[in-house]
């Protein structure tokens, strides 16, 4: 996996433990099983409208499947959301201070 070893997945661990904390966890891994479900879903759909209709529009699709998952990772990671919010009121206090 990526090429880590043991040792590195519980030291990863353990401060993914720190930062979110335990109570936390659950919530994220919901959210990431849900987006990563999502992701197939949204996948599989566009697989079969290109069979059906024969297009090859790839970027757009590529666009409108990023912004998919983005907004399901967003709606269902709940630390996600709190930091595109703060980044929301530093962007503000940024133009007020221009």
């Amino acid at each position: 996996m990526f090429g880590f070893g043991a040792t590195e997945l519980l030291i990863i661990g353990g401060i993914i433990l720190l930062i979110f904390g335990a109570k936390r966890l659950p919530d994220i891994g919901k959210g990431l099983g849900g987006a990563i479900k999502e992701f197939r879903n949204v996948r599989k759909e566009i697989s079969l409208n290109d069979k059906e209709e024969g297009t090859e529009e790839k970027g757009e699709e590529k666009k409108s499947l990023e912004n998919k998952l983005v907004e399901k990772v967003i709606e269902d990671i709940p630390a996600v959301k709190k930091g595109l919010a703060a980044k929301k009121k530093v962007d503000k206090i940024k133009k007020i201070m221009k």
